[in-house]
């Protein structure tokens, strides 16, 4: 399979700037049919981009977090069902109506909390901001997620979709009951038996960090730290390159991981094929179907475990077949599995926010599918 548009969909974004760099692997019936490192790893000092670059993963962090919450259900550590407040007596938040939320598990892995993304949060008071995982920090998970505890949802738990700082909190849930860090909690459960070597809430080899870019009228920019990122859909975020060194920034379950693309296509082909060594084939098969039934969420998707299932393709606006399963992190990456058709791609770039949600990442997609339909 030659994967043609693709190969020229890659040679066009790096020949005009539009994409810095970008590692992408595509996969069908677990044998690589693709894997191309196009670009700059550091543009100013010439550096180009290796199959083995590490990219911040943003929340491309959130399916390995989801993985290591699965593996420890399947090993009797928690449930899906167990009460949030059971495992973090510190963060109680409230319904709507002011009364105590019954907030779970499951909700959390869902992003059907009541929880948002919401970047006013960082504009508080410093005693009252609510770090929202991409920005540099001192707190601990604790320290920022009780400052929400008796605040308002934004609706019942169970009730809607949005998506949110959920995984987050679900972080801090793994923490407790493993009894470490979420990064050895991840460690142990997922990256250990995938190795998936470089899949760290840390930097494990300088020389293959690739510099961070930011979107900007004239192309991008080296991205400036921080970063007050706004665009014309409503997005709004606060990031920091740096925070990634900074060990007293808690582990952001939703965002604050780095590593190289390789490691995420072994978490994604290990759960497109069954969920082995992780957790059960059942598992993994409920992860990649809808599990947030029809309460109202993005149009043409529903949620599973991992990421958004395609439903209508039309109303998603996506070349992406129904069953598609996919999703990003905003520092530029973008991944799907074509559960269908044994397809599994892992994109990552170092250009926020098109690398993501830019025009770069349906075009990806529509090349692909181009290119089996060929």
């Amino acid at each position: 399979m030659a994967m043609d548009r693709v190969h020229r969909l890659l040679d066009q974004v790096t020949a005009s700037g539009r994409i810095t760099g970008a590692v992408v692997l595509i996969f069908r019936d677990g044998v690589p049919v693709l894997e191309r490192a196009v670009g700059y790893q550091d543009r100013e000092a010439g550096v180009p981009v290796g199959i083995d670059t590490i990219f911040r993963y943003a929340s491309v962090t959130k399916p390995i977090v989801a993985a290591t919450a699965l593996a420890m259900v399947e090993r009797g550590l928690l449930t899906l069902n167990d009460a949030v407040a059971d495992h973090l007596p510190w963060f109680v938040p409230l319904d709507p109506d002011g009364t105590p939320a019954d907030l779970r598990v499951r909700h959390l892995i869902t992003h059907t909390s009541g929880l948002a993304y919401d970047a006013s949060l960082e504009r508080l008071a410093p005693d009252r901001v609510v770090n929202q995982g991409l920005s540099d920090t001192n707190v601990s998970l604790e320290e920022n997620f009780s400052r929400l505890s008796g605040a308002k949802l934004a609706f019942r738990p169970g009730e809607q979709w949005a998506y949110s700082t959920s995984i987050d909190v679900l972080g801090a849930v793994l923490e407790r009951v493993h009894g470490a860090t979420l990064e050895d909690a991840v460690v142990r459960y997922v990256a250990e038996p995938l190795q998936m070597r470089d899949a760290r809430f840390r930097v494990t080899d300088l020389s293959r960090l690739a510099v961070a870019y930011a979107d900007a009228p004239d192309g991008p920019v080296r991205m400036p730290d921080p970063w007050h990122a706004q665009n014309d859909t409503g997005f709004e975020a606060y990031f920091s390159p740096s925070r990634i060194f900074n060990d007293r920034a808690f582990q952001s379950g939703g965002a604050g991981m780095a590593g190289t693309a390789r490691d995420v296509m072994r978490l994604l082909e290990t759960v497109r094929t069954g969920g082995d060594p992780l957790f059960s084939r059942e598992m993994a098969e409920a992860g990649l179907s809808n599990q947030i039934g029809d309460v109202p969420g993005n149009p043409g998707q529903r949620f599973g475990y991992f990421g958004a299932i395609i439903t209508d393709p039309a109303a998603a606006m996506t070349a992406l077949p129904a069953g598609a399963v996919q999703w990003g992190g905003v520092y530029g990456n973008t991944w799907f599995i074509l559960p269908d058709q044994g397809v599994t791609v892992v994109s990552l770039s170092n250009n926020a926010m098109e690398g993501c949600n830019g025009a770069y990442a349906e075009d990806l997609r529509a090349a692909v599918c181009a290119d089996l339909a060929a």
